[in-house]
């Protein structure tokens, strides 16, 4: 809905043009926005107006107008003047605000078709009809994008979003879940990939350089219907899930990206402890730092030893005997390519567990 400070700017904008006086009223009777300083209309007049069948109406020197929707009373202008021009710019105040209430419902009902197609609360008839209405591409590639927000920072950050992605380009920015932001973005050109990529980094960027705020940004993949757009929101919704607890040092999550960490997030919890007691039984084992980037890097080089030590800047004996001390303490050489895989996994479906405790 029209804000009041919307209608104030818009007959402030008036006023100092024409120079007349003008107050705006709710149907109720209440004043929302006025130029005067003093001497307001009368509220038991204006009721008495909004009450009555007449559209418009001279008492003194107050013009008093209506703004009706569908039959409805919205809102009672008073322009205040002895001009033969107050009630010309009565009606042209009327008009404004008229348009304006319009242009704000109709982006509010747009924004209520996006939730709902999100949360998949329409019919498919529904989603069809209302894009239409809303003059929404149906075919189209999108993708859509959560950008998580530290607390306290949602307007500042939906703000610069909007600033960045209008609707004109296509673009919607909404939201369904507290501190967290939805981008629908349309995508097009040849590397589509790409592109999608491009603005993920974009979004993170832009919110560290114009607001000083460190965001995580997901997406989903790209959809051709708009019937699909919920279907990219849920895959959005997973990765940043699973970036949290195993890619937790990304800023920016694919959901096409997510690799073995999609599989553990959807195992049943029992397999996962029945999973840890086979390869750790009672207890699991904890690292230190340095062990678990030793780790680290020796995954990344693809079990290399040599390369490893290398960029370790360890002595390649000395790496050696690290993974002899972990062979002994797990019983898995992570030398070998089948123990090296389970380790891995087994440590990733440990790091799962330890989340799921932490929602409890």
């Amino acid at each position: 809905m029209i804000t009041n400070q919307v209608i104030q700017s818009c007959i402030d904008d008036l006023r100092a043009i024409t120079r007349i006086e003008l107050s705006v009223f709710d149907d109720l009777g209440e004043l929302v926005a006025t130029t005067l300083t003093k001497d307001y209309p009368e509220q038991d007049l204006v009721l008495k107006f909004a009450r009555s069948h007449a559209d418009s109406q001279v008492i003194g020197i107050d013009h008093l107008l209506k703004i009706s929707e569908n039959g409805e009373l919205q809102y009672v202008i008073v322009a205040r003047g002895v001009s033969d021009d107050t009630y010309m710019v009565g009606k042209i105040a009327a008009g404004q605000i008229s348009r304006l209430a319009e242009a704000y419902r109709e982006r509010y009902d747009r924004g209520n078709f996006f939730q709902n197609l999100l949360i998949d609360n329409l019919l498919l008839v529904d989603i069809y009809n209302q894009a239409r209405r809303f003059h929404i591409e149906i075919t189209c590639p999108r993708v859509v994008f959560l950008v998580e927000l530290p607390e306290g920072t949602e307007t500042t950050a939906t703000e610069v979003i909007r600033g960045i992605f209008s609707e004109q380009t296509g673009d919607t920015v909404t939201t369904v879940e507290e501190n967290n932001l939805i981008l629908i973005k349309s995508v097009s050109g040849e590397e589509l990939q790409k592109e999608v990529e491009t603005v993920a980094n974009t979004i993170v960027d832009m919110m560290g350089t114009e607001i000083m705020v460190n965001v995580r940004v997901s997406y989903g993949s790209i959809v051709q219907d708009i019937k699909d757009v919920s279907k990219s929101y849920k895959e959005a919704k997973m990765a940043m899930d699973v970036g949290k607890i195993f890619y937790a040092q990304k800023k920016v999550i694919a959901y096409a990206t997510l690799g073995i960490g999609r599989l553990i997030y959807q195992l049943p919890v029992n397999l996962c402890r029945l999973f840890i007691q086979e390869i750790f039984g009672d207890t699991i084992p904890e690292f230190k730092e340095e062990t678990i980037h030793e780790l680290d890097t020796f995954f990344e080089n693809n079990l290399n030893v040599s390369e490893t030590s290398r960029k370790l800047f360890l002595h390649r004996n000395t790496l050696v005997y690290h993974m002899e001390r972990i062979k002994e303490a797990i019983g898995l050489d992570l030398r070998t390519f089948d123990d090296a895989l389970t380790f891995k996994i087994a440590m990733m479906v440990v790091k799962y567990m330890n989340y799921l405790d932490n929602q409890i």
